[in-house]
């Protein structure tokens, strides 16, 4: 049980914290950034069915989205093979594919991956689910 009411966050050691990204193809980086942008839009669409306050906007590969007079950006960057994110709350940030369990049958780029900021280790699906309340559920099975 904690001594505190809000407990210190656990601090990431070096070994929490991804150091590098998952080497992907062009090809797969575009496959795995549309798959969760296009998961995250469809959650976005759906909250701003229950809350008409919610604006979402996605044109020419921008994500825009503005909630409580706040306004946030998502876009993919194809040449670092990141999506970008920008938010009033967290700042800007980059995003790398970053895989954390890769079973030892399975090919190298597979496994359960995420999009990590790797200054920080920090989860863009995590982020999401806290500035904006989706939950964009972190699936590496992306359709081929």
């Amino acid at each position: 049980m904690p001594d505190a009411e809000n407990p210190k966050p656990k601090e990431l050691d070096s070994q929490d914290t991804p150091s590098k990204a998952t080497e992907l193809s062009i090809e797969e980086f575009h496959e795995r950034a549309d798959h969760y942008l296009g998961e995250l839009l469809q959650r976005l669409e759906e909250a701003q069915e229950n809350d008409p306050a919610i604006e979402v906007d996605y044109s020419a590969g921008v994500l825009e989205v503005t909630l409580q007079q706040n306004t946030f950006v998502l876009n993919k960057q194809p040449p670092n093979k990141q999506i970008w994110y920008s938010s009033p709350i967290s700042g800007p940030k980059r995003f790398d594919w970053v895989v954390s369990q890769e079973g030892m049958s399975e090919k190298e780029g597979c496994g359960i991956g995420d999009w990590v900021y790797l200054r920080d280790g920090s989860s863009l699906t995590e982020i999401i689910r806290k500035e904006l309340g989706v939950d964009v559920s972190v699936d590496d099975e992306v359709p081929r």
